[in-house]
């Protein structure tokens, strides 16, 4: 009897699969962010950060939550900002739209490799932030998008904005995170100017 000299691959999980997924679809962003050099598709990489940001914060998420982190944006830039008025409403129907598509991707995704739909919907209402305060996961899930913000995106924006509407911003964000959030949210390795205006929004 003649032994087997290669090893069979394994068959990817679904959440492996799933993951897989999601990325190529954020791999066709035409939006570019560079890092050391290297410009990334913008979503992917965002994506690829809310990943890394929510193990770091919460090690043991589940898979709902760890997919419902990866599509967080998932193709977000197939609509853009200027299609809705440039005030305040125009932004949260955008915000709104986006969501909902966001969920649909993910949810077509979720069926194609065999999830069932109480799985489905539970991603769904992660990604739509129907329970933000009311749900341990989407609570830890909105923690992350706040800690990538503020990790990755705060000082570039920062810059671009006076001291004023940036705290302003950092008030608004700092309510929408758990305590456990403000922890490790206070653990960044701000710049001394950036710590400055995070300590006068939180006090």
């Amino acid at each position: 009897m003649a032994f087997q000299t290669k090893s069979r691959k394994m068959k990817p999980t679904r959440f492996e699969t799933t993951i897989a997924l999601i990325d190529k679809k954020n791999a066709e962003d035409v939006n570019t962010y560079q890092v050391s050099g290297i410009d990334y598709p913008k979503e992917l990489l965002y994506s690829q950060r809310m990943t890394r940001k929510l193990l770091q914060f919460n090690p043991n998420a589940s898979k709902a939550l760890q997919i419902a982190a990866r599509a967080q944006h998932i193709c977000r830039w197939k609509i853009a900002r200027d299609e809705y008025p440039m005030d305040r409403i125009g932004y949260l129907k955008w915000r709104e739209t986006l969501k909902k598509m966001h969920a649909k991707l993910t949810a077509d995704i979720l069926k194609q490799v065999g999830y069932d739909d109480q799985f489905v919907e539970r991603v769904s209402l992660l990604i739509t932030k129907k329970r933000i305060k009311k749900n341990e996961e989407a609570q830890a899930l909105e923690d992350t998008v706040c800690l990538v913000f503020l990790d990755y995106y705060f000082e570039e924006f920062a810059a671009k904005h006076d001291d004023e509407k940036i705290i302003d911003i950092l008030k608004k964000t700092w309510v929408k995170m758990s305590d456990e959030g403000h922890k490790a949210a206070l653990k960044l390795p701000f710049s001394e100017k950036s710590l400055s205006l995070v300590k006068q929004a939180i006090t």
